[in-house]
């Protein structure tokens, strides 16, 4: 048996996220289909980070194991000819048995892309996130700022999280404006169920002036989810991917961050 690792992209907008369910559409289910239908043989896979309905992804790994003998870059062809237009593998790699596509993760990056304008979106629809009222950038770094370290997120975790401990560190949230597009980064060694997009409506709130920056702290100490922000939209939000270590020789960038930056 060989342990192949796969690195691919996909845009989220039509499917129920990653994680396989009975109705089949996800992400998870169709790139099973391609594997199968390429490798003539089941071959489930697991994810280094689950992503909800709408979310998109940049650099998702998956891993499987496999008898198919098949060249790397017949992995990447061969399953792409069976996958919808808005999945595709980017790379392929042999990896040892040692490797998991979740627990070998030393953290996961999230992007949230936000439009601010009197107009909702139209060629960005369900691709970015909307505001149309002016954001205080200064009061959201701020805010953001009583985030990052290690802490109990339970105020920004959605019921049916099955995480077994809401305590995460938070290693880095970044911010910057491109014309009319906000772009928000969030590095941390794992993320709760709706963590990002709960988070994202907190930060609308103080960016809006709705309230303080000071509020993210009560916010965070509260551990409930009723002091937080209503959850954001999915429609903006980018997994990254994950980060491993160099020993593990695997791909860090893909040609989609040269899109999505």
């Amino acid at each position: 048996m060989t342990r192949i690792a796969l690195g691919l992209s996909y845009a989220g907008t039509a499917y129920h996220g990653w994680q396989s369910q009975p109705d089949g559409r996800t992400v998870q289910d169709r790139l099973e289909e391609a594997l199968a239908r390429f490798a003539g043989e089941p071959l489930p896979t697991r994810c280094a980070g689950r992503t909800d309905a709408g979310v998109h992804a940049l650099l998702q790994v998956v891993h499987f194991d496999t008898s198919v003998q098949r060249e790397p870059f017949s992995w990447v062809r061969g399953t792409n000819h069976f996958l919808p237009p808005d999945i595709a593998v980017q790379w392929a790699r042999p990896v040892p048995d040692t490797f998991h596509a979740r627990s070998s993760a030393l953290s996961r990056r999230y992007a949230y892309i936000l439009l601010q304008s009197a107009v909702r979106p139209s060629l960005e629809a369900g691709r970015a996130g909307w505001v149309f009222r002016e954001l205080d950038a200064d009061a959201m770094r701020e805010a953001a700022s009583h985030l990052v370290g290690r802490h109990d997120f339970s105020s920004f975790r959605a019921s049916g999280c099955q995480a077994r401990s809401p305590v995460k560190t938070l290693a880095s949230i970044t911010l910057r404006r491109v014309g009319a597009y906000w772009h928000f980064g969030f590095e941390a060694d794992g993320f709760l169920y709706h963590m990002i997009r709960n988070i994202m409506g907190c930060l609308v709130y103080v960016g809006q002036g709705a309230r303080p920056p000071a509020w993210m702290q009560e916010v965070l100490q509260a551990r409930s989810r009723r002091a937080a922000a209503p959850t954001f939209a999915p429609d903006g939000l980018y997994f990254h991917g994950p980060v491993y270590a160099g020993h593990w020789n695997l791909p860090q960038r893909v040609l989609a961050y040269d899109w999505l930056p």
